[in-house]
């Protein structure tokens, strides 16, 4: 063997770095040994993350991500007061854009309570106040004041500067392959790699990493692309909070939205247009053969089915790869909002949402799996940054040193 490691991360984006950090901090004599393909680190979900901490009032309070969001996002929020990181704690306004969708306030005024969240329900007088551009259908709104923006580059950097000065090594710009699970060993960029313990954080590929090791086989990445617009400063809508529609709790996705950025810019979206590739960010890039006939074969399969409105949202989202439905979109938030108020933005994210092969559904948790001296975080969607603190904990108490013994 050429190289031995106590701990082997694979996938040095957010999730793969705070456990990196967490088996360091509780076994501070081992060896941690961190692989990234790209020739640096935070390059997709990460380093393209909207900075939005987000508050868990979403989640079912059964869920893994309603026991690690609020938590993760307090944590957050002292990590960047500690270490003097941006921050904006700027709260959310949720407002139902169709009549139909105003039972969801009560919904989520309860999961609130059941998180642990923070939450006040605004009457038209109250909405008017305080985000006088936004419109409700039903006249109330719920505020979040917990949800707060930060810089997630410099978030980043951060921790990734806290990896190294723990004596975390990271191998940057090879091929994983040759994966041995039984004799605990694999090869990565031509070198043979021997582990006590293999973490897989592997993101946009981490269904096609955990298969190499005969886990998470029921899995399939289903790719969607967010596409972002940015709001024309000369249009003249003033945004105060972050200003969320009421969602469709069927699916992993949050609607069209407004983010404002920690540098004041605010952004319009995002879509949820399936991607063509795992890394398909513009036009035809990343997009290869086999991959686009499996996932086209999975939209036809979902399309097909109906299941939890994916008609729905494809029709929708489809349309809204142009700017005139996007605004349409927009609009149902912001009243005054115009096409022309859209301006073109290279802001853009690809989602690393799985699809349960068994059941035909899109997986709304996080799912970690255990394998042979081998652990796996599949589904590492949002508000997988957010969360990056406790979820750290959580997959080293319930898996690592479970298996460990």
């Amino acid at each position: 063997m050429a190289r031995n490691a106590d701990f082997l991360i694979m996938g040095a984006g957010i999730v793969g770095l705070t456990i990196a950090l967490e088996l360091k901090r509780r076994h501070p004599g081992a060896s941690v040994l961190v692989l990234e393909k790209e020739p640096e680190p935070g390059r997709h979900s990460s380093g393209r993350n909207s900075g939005v901490l987000h508050s868990g009032i979403y989640y079912p309070p059964s869920s893994l991500k309603a026991q690690v969001c609020r938590s993760g996002c307090l944590e957050m929020i002292a990590y960047c007061e500690q270490r003097g990181l941006p921050l904006n704690r700027i709260g959310k306004v949720l407002v139902p854009v169709r009549e139909e969708d105003g039972p969801q306030l009560d919904l989520l005024e309860e999961r609130g309570a059941l998180n642990g969240v923070a939450v006040r329900r605004l009457g038209a007088a109250d909405l008017k106040a305080i985000e006088p551009e936004a419109r409700s259908a039903t006249g109330e709104a719920l505020f979040v004041p917990i949800t707060s923006v930060v810089s997630s580059a410099a978030v980043f950097a951060s921790v990734l500067a806290d990896v190294k000065a723990a004596g975390i090594e990271i191998i940057c710009g090879g091929d994983l392959a040759a994966v041995d699970a039984e004799a605990r060993s694999l090869t990565f960029g031509g070198e043979r790699i021997g582990y006590g313990h293999a973490v897989n954080t592997a993101g946009l590929h981490a269904d096609s990493v955990a298969q190499r090791f005969g886990v998470g086989d029921k899995y399939t990445l289903l790719p969607f692309k967010g596409i972002y617009w940015k709001l024309d400063p000369a249009a003249g809508l003033k945004i105060n909070h972050l200003i969320y529609p009421v969602p469709d709790l069927r699916v992993p996705f949050l609607g069209v939205h407004t983010t404002t950025a920690i540098d004041g810019t605010v952004y319009v979206g995002p879509t949820a247009v399936p991607a063509f590739g795992r890394e398909n960010y513009r036009g035809l890039k990343g997009v290869a053969p086999r991959e686009l006939a499996r996932i086209l074969g999975l939209i036809a399969g979902q399309y097909v089915s109906g299941r939890d409105g994916f008609r729905r949202l494809a029709w929708q989202e489809g349309r809204r790869y142009f700017r005139r439905w996007f605004a349409e979109a927009g609009r149902a938030l912001l009243p005054r909002l115009r096409p022309e108020h859209l301006l073109a933005s290279d802001k853009v994210g690809i989602r690393a949402q799985m699809l349960d092969r068994s059941t035909g559904r899109l997986v709304n948790d996080f799912v970690v799996e255990q394998g042979l001296s081998s652990t796996h975080v599949i589904n590492a969607i949002s508000p997988a940054f957010t969360s990056a603190f406790p979820l750290a904990r959580h997959v080293c108490d319930a898996f690592i040193e479970k298996a460990a013994g």
